[in-house]
């Protein structure tokens, strides 16, 4: 059996259910979401540039290079793509706090970057599946419409984080009551979305269980590296090094998984990458920051969480204001 041969079952009601999911997420992220965190990032954009380097350009191309090196087919090798190609997953935030990084920097960052996603997303996609013969081949077959790929981004991302947006500036107290709700309410939506379409074609899953675990666990391994080493190399301080990590590291694969579905119609080895992706990043994202917690309360004795909210943010991305573990 061929990856690149099978087209998991879907229903256009279940793609529906998967964009309101993901719009749910957009709209939680865009409830924490001020305008103080763009403007930090005007003050001190060092931080968010070295995120976007290594958003938008490394982990592409590591992607890109993963995929000659591992045992891939082509539709998993264009599922690998995708993902490293989505914005960051708003469950970043939750594990910066946990391993006790900057987690003003990590809201300020996943704002910013899924703006310029809505537009950088198709190009990117376009780009980078475009180099491979076989995965350009694949994209031939599609027909892949950028604009209409756009349209849906802007959909799923720029639609629900305007109105975000907008609630958290006019109704800030209501942002507040709703924002914990909606964002755990969507995370857990979709992780039980996700397991679902795994069940749901679980034939298949177990068909190519080896070679998804063994690419999705390296590629996840190599996506959290390089956030650490961007950041290290960029001169980041040791809490906006561990924000890095998870602003690169975990990826929207939800929304890459409703890509899938709505512009390649289900292809399997694309669709399992992005489905296995959404759950195993959340997993080893998790054991991360537990372990890089637990290292930095041995030696400081404080996992140097959020504990100052959000007031420190004119210090975010300086080096000498934080304490190197």
């Amino acid at each position: 059996m061929n990856p690149d041969d099978v087209l998991l079952n879907f229903t256009p009601g279940t793609l529906t259910i998967l964009n309101v999911v993901l719009a749910l997420i957009m709209l939680g992220v865009a409830l924490d979401v001020t305008l103080d965190d763009f403007r930090v990032v005007a003050r001190r954009p060092r931080p968010m540039i070295i995120a976007i380097v290594a958003q938008l350009l490394v982990l592409p191309a590591v992607t890109f290079g993963l995929t000659f090196l591992l045992p891939v087919t082509p539709s998993m090798a264009l599922g690998m793509i995708l993902v490293a190609c989505c914005p960051p997953g708003n469950i970043s935030q939750v594990l910066t706090h946990r391993a006790g990084g900057n987690v003003a920097l990590s809201v300020s960052m996943t704002a910013v970057s899924n703006l310029l996603y809505i537009f950088a997303l198709p190009l990117s996609i376009a780009f980078w599946g475009s180099l491979r013969a076989d995965t350009r081949e694949l994209l031939s077959a599609v027909s892949l419409n950028g604009w209409q790929m756009l349209l849906e981004i802007v959909l799923i991302i720029g639609v629900p984080f305007a109105v975000g947006l907008t609630v958290r500036h006019r109704v800030p107290a209501l942002a507040a009551r709703v924002q914990p709700f909606v964002k755990w309410f969507s995370l857990l939506a979709l992780l039980a979305f996700i397991a679902a379409a795994l069940a749901g074609n679980w034939q298949y899953f177990i068909a190519f269980l080896g070679i998804i675990v063994l690419a999705v666990t390296i590629h996840d391994a190599v996506a959290l590296g390089i956030g650490w080493t961007t950041a290290a190399v960029g001169g980041l301080g040791t809490r906006e090094r561990k924000a890095m990590t998870f602003e690169v590291g975990i990826r929207n694969a939800g929304l890459g998984l409703g890509l899938v579905f709505t512009f390649f119609g289900g292809l399997g080895g694309m669709a399992i990458v992005a489905g296995w992706w959404g759950i195993w990043d959340i997993v080893a994202g998790l054991v991360v920051a537990s372990l890089w917690a637990r290292h930095t309360r041995r030696r400081t004795g404080s996992a140097k969480g959020d504990a100052t909210a959000r007031a420190p943010r004119d210090g975010a991305g300086s080096p000498a204001a934080e304490e190197r573990t």
